[in-house]
């Protein structure tokens, strides 16, 4: 079983990053993260992936004051899908025109809802951006909805500032995701007799 979980993990961080990856060359707007990833990385000298493996590290240590615990999904998360970004770009054609773009970014954001509901589904920890929303839920009480929010527009606006990209793509994507997450789940959760089925979270 715990073999099954590390390859439908494997490939649903892989698919993950593939998915981001096709966001980015559809050229419409990122998801707020991804806004932030964007602006960074040049002023980092960094890659893209590189970029989001480099973030989620650090953002990893900020669990530290609020005694959350890793698990072998939040490693891997911060290994694979940055990597995935930066392995799949030069493979991935440059849209032209507005349908080609709107084509690749609805296939990118089906996808990044499958791949969240694979690793999610696969229950070996949350990604390090998941891990500091639910820490500080459990810090100071607040929703999770609430907290939730607060990153993701701090992250986009931070990002925008820097010069990510915020467009149409970003709504579509805001919008939908969750409800993709929510209906793919179901079939990927992986349980073992008597244990919980994983939280809808999204990976990140």
């Amino acid at each position: 079983m715990m073999k099954y979980r590390l390859f439908q993990l494997s490939w649903g961080l892989w698919l993950y990053g593939l998915s981001m990856a096709m966001m980015i060359r559809a050229n419409l707007g990122l998801d707020p993260w991804d806004v932030l990833h964007q602006g960074l990385a040049p002023r980092l000298g960094l890659s893209f992936g590189m970029t989001v493996n480099v973030l989620g590290a650090i953002i990893l240590l900020l669990w530290l004051p609020m005694r959350q615990k890793p698990g072998i999904g939040t490693v891997l998360n911060i290994l694979l899908i940055g990597t995935a970004v930066d392995v799949s770009m030069p493979y991935l054609p440059d849209p032209s025109g507005y349908p080609a773009r709107f084509a690749m970014l609805g296939l990118g954001i089906v996808l990044n809802g499958i791949a969240g509901g694979a690793y999610i589904g696969a229950g070996l920890g949350p990604g390090p951006r998941d891990g500091l929303m639910t820490g500080i839920c459990r810090k100071t009480g607040w929703p999770i909805k609430l907290v939730r929010t607060g990153i993701e527009l701090t992250v986009l606006s931070v990002g925008w500032a820097l010069g990510g990209t915020v467009g149409i793509g970003t709504v579509l994507y805001a919008i939908s995701i969750g409800w993709i997450v929510h209906y793919a789940l179901p079939f990927f959760v992986v349980k073992d007799k008597g244990s919980p089925a994983p939280r809808p979270i999204a990976a990140g």
